[in-house]
């Protein structure tokens, strides 16, 4: 409290006038998100904090020479796991890129390992030169219809993060049927956090389902594909989360038609959800959504609204956002708005992207998050999937996560599905306790040949989860998935082509960030070399055709999943 009114007494004196400040920003052309101008002028910050706009002196002066000061970026929605580095190293990634705050839902970790993954995303993130956020997992697990980790995630086992200063409420509500029923295990969850935020999860939810799921309080959606989709959720009350990442890309849809029906954008806000190492190395963090959203002709100071002061509002992070007194020094310098190239980033007055701060320790890893990989043995019989003469079909859809289902006439061999041309051979195969639970699928549009893709990544329980057209590929690459204790690995041709050891949690790589990101940037190259199709991320899309709260048709351990009917296929 001592220090804090020693600052503040610091601060207006500064802002007088009075004295100098610590920095300040010469010649800068200031975005302001309150006025939507662009200001010549300086910016002044002490202590961390922005003091002063106008004319000022520091002890240390940058001269911007008329480049463009603009607030820090904010990911309104993402998983860390998603980047597969520690938050230390994607910090590394993303900062440089001008995000300096991310709002993150961590339930892959506590989807694999209940409280002892979420306390050690809370510790891993305390020291790091990014702001992390945290929204409390809400569906652990997304449905019964699963098998993960840790077992369910409830309202008790929330209750002592409450008061925990970075937590701002409920992640995403995936189960929108237990919502819509009235389950008293959401309830109890929207119960404990009703002071505080809820993120929503409902694709393709309308009409009076969607009132029902906007009654419960939830305050957020990203999950809309199209803009008719978007608009009724708008309508609803919620904020639109316009996600751009390495599977779902959403915004070209949302924003033409924003532009087109000239609507005020600020309920809307960006994220990336789930995004690659691979793509954020090419083409940037949330500056790629601003960007993105410029090219199709947003005006740029309203598209970097939507990527701050939008998402700063809609979730109480006060002093963020934002150029003006009393505001977090969080700053990114701009050479051209056109193409978001970004010169230099500040997070809290402090310069973040010329490496100065890599020196410092990574957190401490709890033994209990490695060696996460479990299972009874496998054989080829436990692959087998008898066909009639038609069955259900998952098919993917090029850019999105979304599937559709499929009732078709399928190759076989021997009363047993045989994979051709059109067809692969999809399997999840539980890893955490041991059952034996071998769910199999055919599915369409992945396009792999003579081969096999496997990972421990699979939302959300993250089990195995393998595609090929061959059980001999199969079966090695998740052989070996267990014995470099989770990851990723791409098979040819019977013969291990590559692999990335994701050894924390089965999601989390213990190397850097160039390491992972070069590794799997080869694997994808891979992959796409046995024929995965263009349209298709090989990992980030095979990851999502295990959850079973996207439509339309899913895969988990348990069998096929109807998402609409919200029921497994027993047939």
């Amino acid at each position: 409290m001592r220090k804090y009114k020693e600052d503040l007494k610091n601060n207006i004196a500064v802002a007088n006038g009075f004295e100098k400040a610590e920095l300040v920003f010469k010649n800068a052309r200031i975005l302001n998100v309150f006025s939507e101008e662009i200001c010549l002028g300086d910016v002044a910050v002490n202590s961390g904090t922005i003091v002063g706009i106008g004319s000022y002196e520091g002890i240390e002066e940058i001269d911007l020479d008329e480049k463009y000061l603009v607030p820090g970026f904010i990911d309104a929605h993402m998983h860390i796991e998603s980047t597969m580095v520690t938050p230390f190293e994607l910090a590394r990634a993303i900062v440089p890129t001008g995000t300096t705050t991310i709002i993150a839902d961590p339930h892959e970790l506590v989807n694999v390992a209940g409280t002892t993954g979420l306390d050690y995303l809370l510790n891993a993130t305390e020291h790091i030169p990014l702001n992390v956020f945290v929204m409390l997992p809400s569906s652990v697990p997304a449905t019964p219809f699963e098998t993960n980790g840790a077992g369910p995630f409830l309202a008790a086992d929330m209750q002592p993060y409450l008061d925990h200063p970075r937590i701002l409420g409920l992640g995403e509500v995936m189960c929108f049927p237990a919502v819509l029923g009235a389950d008293p295990v959401i309830l109890d969850k929207l119960t404990l956090c009703r002071h505080k935020l809820a993120d929503g999860h409902a694709p393709g939810l309308a009409g009076k389902s969607l009132q029902a799921y906007a009654c419960a309080g939830i305050n957020s959606e990203h999950e809309s594909t199209t803009w008719s989709e978007a608009l009724e959720k708008l309508r609803a009350g919620f904020c639109i989360l316009v996600r751009e990442g390495s599977a779902a890309k959403n915004l070209h849809a949302i924003i033409s038609e924003l532009l087109e029906k000239n609507l005020p954008i600020d309920r809307f806000l960006f994220c990336t959800d789930d995004k690659h190492l691979e793509d954020i190395h090419q083409d940037g963090h949330i500056r790629w959504n601003i960007k993105q959203a410029i090219d199709l002709g947003l005006c740029p100071i309203k598209a970097i609204k939507m990527a701050t002061i939008n998402t700063a509002q809609a979730y109480g992070l006060k002093k963020l956002g934002a150029i003006a007194p009393g505001y977090r020094a969080d700053l990114v310098i701009i050479t051209d708005l056109g193409t978001m190239n970004v010169e230099q980033v500040y997070q809290n007055g402090r310069l973040v992207n010329d490496r100065r701060w890599e020196d410092k320790a990574h957190h401490e890893i709890d033994p209990r998050l490695l060696n996460s990989v479990h299972l009874q043995a496998l054989t080829p019989e436990k692959l087998q999937l008898p066909i009639g003469a038609k069955d259900h079909v998952i098919e993917i859809i090029n850019d999105q996560i979304e599937t559709h289902h499929l009732l078709e006439p399928l190759p076989g061999r021997d009363g047993f599905f045989s994979p051709d041309d059109s067809y692969d051979k999809l399997c999840v195969i539980e890893r955490h306790r041991h059952t034996g639970n071998v769910g199999v699928a055919a599915i369409k549009g992945f396009g792999i040949r003579n081969g096999a893709i496997a990972t421990t990544v699979a939302h959300d329980s993250h089990n195995i989860i393998v595609v090929g057209d061959n059980d001999e590929d199969i079966l090695l690459a998740v052989n070996h998935l267990a014995e470099i204790g989770g990851g990723y690995v791409v098979v040819g041709n019977h013969k291990i082509i590559g692999s990335v050891p994701l050894s924390l949690a089965g999601l989390i790589s213990l190397e850097t960030g160039d390491v992972v990101q070069k590794k799997v940037a080869s694997l994808i190259s891979s992959a796409h070399g046995l024929g995965v199709a263009p349209g298709v991320d090989p990992f980030i899309t095979l990851s999502f055709m295990a959850l079973p709260v996207i439509p339309s048709l899913r895969l988990t351990d348990m069998g096929l999943f109807d998402v609409d009917a919200f029921q497994l296929i027993n047939d």
